[in-house]
């Protein structure tokens, strides 16, 4: 069991998760096949939140209670947050430059390149996350004798070497993608593709940030673990083939931005959901926790640097199988994915 879903509240949990689920597929479908939907998501709205989030914390550092206490005040201050919301907006756009092929960087070559530095910089983003709570973990034990840690947003978080060993997977995944200049546009332009990108990457990719978000962001994974990364991954396989990363792109975007604004929808409402590393049952942050049951972020981490290592692995072996680097030319040419992706140019 990965999380506790309460006989009372279950209908209203699993009616949320359904919801995020369908709200991000739905969402992701106007952004990717239209121009304008593209442009509102990740261009007008992003603009129109900065001006939110600066007015916030000028009003708050002014002393205004409405600010002051405003959720995305008090809930989501952290730097990762911001850093995920904007380094994935920022991805959409470039996605969309490439295949638009808008102005000179969208026929550029070498901005083929962008994808894999983007997604490099969110993996990465994501590892030092988990180093850091790693380090507070180990710091909390030698003070308190406890290796729970509470964050900046009120969350009791419990590092241990499970952040390590999944630190170290995502360093992994970074280099299990290939095919970097690979990147096409498909034949209607609704999407940007990566070939290459094949299920291999996806289920390594999907078991890393699972655990990221199952051990660093507990009180949400509910939703940013199991329906953020099951929309994009739902959408590539059945109908949007060579587009996984810009259907991540675009999902995480939109969820970082709802997720940010409104956050008590997954940290106080009837639709919250904890993981099972609560033994108590509840996240006060008023109130440190008595009890901690870590064992399934310490198997999903042994799962996702096993996989990561398998499919890097993988890679080598068909990489010196063809005599070709495997980051600056394709090594899945021939497989399923590959194949159909290649269809759609």
């Amino acid at each position: 069991m990965l999380f506790q879903v309460y006989g009372s509240q279950s209908g209203w949990q699993f009616f949320g998760w359904i919801l995020v689920f369908i709200c991000l597929v739905v969402t992701n479908e106007i952004a990717r096949r239209t121009r304008v939907g593209g442009l509102f998501f990740f261009v007008v709205l992003p603009i129109a939140l900065t001006i939110y989030f600066i007015a916030i914390y000028v009003c708050a550092g002014q002393g205004q209670a409405w600010a002051l206490h405003n959720p995305t005040y008090v809930h989501m201050n952290s730097w990762f947050h911001y850093a995920k919301l904007y380094a994935a907006t920022f991805g959409c756009i470039g996605f969309m430059i490439l295949k638009y092929h808008w102005g000179h960087l969208g026929k550029a070559y070498w901005f083929k390149i962008f994808p894999f530095v983007i997604v490099a910089i969110n993996i990465f983003i994501a590892v030092g996350s988990d180093f850091e709570s790693a380090i507070r973990g180990m710091h909390a034990l030698e003070t308190t004798g406890s290796q729970w840690w509470l964050s900046s947003e009120g969350v009791w978080l419990y590092g241990g070497w499970w952040n390590v060993l999944n630190g170290l997977a995502g360093i992994i995944n970074v280099f299990c993608m290939t095919g970097w200049f690979g990147i096409y546009s498909s034949h209607n332009e609704q999407d940007m593709l990566w070939p290459d990108m094949t299920w291999e990457f996806i289920l390594a990719y999907d078991v890393w940030n699972f655990e990221y978000t199952y051990s660093n962001l507990p009180t949400h994974s509910w939703y940013c673990g199991l329906a953020l990364l099951l929309a994009p991954t739902f959408a590539a396989e059945f109908w949007n083939k060579g587009g996984w990363i810009q259907n991540r792109a675009n999902t995480l975007a939109i969820w970082c931005m709802f997720a940010q604004v409104f956050p008590l929808f997954q940290d106080h409402s009837k639709f919250s959901v904890l993981p099972v590393l609560y033994k108590d049952g509840v996240m006060n942050p008023a109130v440190h926790p008595t009890a901690a049951d870590p064992h399934m972020m310490g198997i999903i981490a042994v799962f996702s640097i096993v996989i990561n290592v398998v499919v890097f692995t993988d890679i080598w072996k068909r990489a010196i199988k063809q005599h070709i680097n495997p980051y600056l030319q394709p090594v899945f040419v021939g497989t399923r994915d590959y194949d159909e992706a290649m269809a759609r140019r």
